[in-house]
Formats: C-alpha cells, structure tokens, sequence
C-alpha cells in the first residue's frame, strides 16, 4: 500500500503472538522502496550476512536486542534508528522481551534470466531451501538457517 497509510502499532499489537518474521510489507508494482515490519521472540536472531547491494535503515519499534554491524555491537530499544550500508556484515539478535522493527531500503530490481557462469561446480539447481517463504527473498548464504531480510525460518534442505 504505497500510498496508504497503516499503523505499525494496530499490526503489532493485532498480530498472533506466536507469529514472527515479517508481519507487514510495502506492496505495490511501481514502489521504489521497500519496508518490512520485523518481529523476532525473544532470543532469536538473523543470522550474520552481508548484503551487497543495499543500504538498509533500521528502526526499533518495540522489545530490546543488539545489531552486530560494522565488527561493533549496538543495543537496541524502541526509538533507536540505525544506518548499515551496502557491503558490511550485520546481524540482530532479539533480547529477553523480543524485538520489532522496520527496515527500509532501496527496492530490488526484479530477478532476471542469465546464463549460469562458464565454470563447473558452484550451486545446486535446486534453490528452493534458501527461498523465505515469508518474504520470497532467495539467501546468499547457503548455510543461513533464517531470512536475513525478515527474519523468518528457511525451509529445511
């Protein structure tokens, strides 16, 4: 809803407790932007990626934890608002009351047919295991276990 309104607070609060990863989303074809509402329970974690394309800002709307980015640890609470650029590693970790926040960051650009490289090996063909069900972000890491854009579960390989 691009050009609607919504109350982060209605969603959090209406929002089955027992549900985490990404409650609510930008939608819309012509956006440029991209905004996620994240909820993670208490002591979970996006586990350590990089994202390479895009600067993310983060604000805390609710619970407490830590942001790892830029080899530095940040504590998080309602209000805090934190830049990651492009490049760094990052990570968030839920603290004993949870954690919500919204990300927002530069729309990607839609997936595009390539020819795989001239080189043997690399990826299975199969990449269904690092696709989020929550968000249909594909993982760069292979190993991840969560989404790093929402915070959800991957399916199991």
């Amino acid at each position: 809803m691009p050009s609607g309104r919504v109350s982060l607070a209605d969603v959090l609060r209406t929002a089955d407790e027992s549900r985490t990863g990404a409650l609510w989303k930008l939608d819309g074809a012509a956006r440029q932007l991209d905004a996620n509402l994240v909820r993670l329970r208490p002591g979970t974690a996006v586990a350590e990626h990089v994202e390479p394309d895009l600067d993310v800002l983060l604000v805390v709307l609710d619970g407490d934890g830590s942001l790892r980015h830029a080899e530095e640890e940040e504590q998080l609470a309602p209000g805090a608002l934190v830049f990651v650029a492009r490049g760094e590693r990052r990570s968030v970790t839920a603290g004993a009351h949870g954690l919500a926040y919204l990300t927002a960051h530069r729309r990607r650009p839609g997936l595009t047919i390539a020819r795989p490289p001239a080189h043997e090996g690399g990826e299975p063909a199969c990449l269904l295991s690092r696709i989020c069900p929550a968000c249909d972000r594909v993982s760069d890491d292979a190993a991840a276990s969560y989404c790093a854009r929402c915070g959800g579960r991957l399916p199991a390989p």
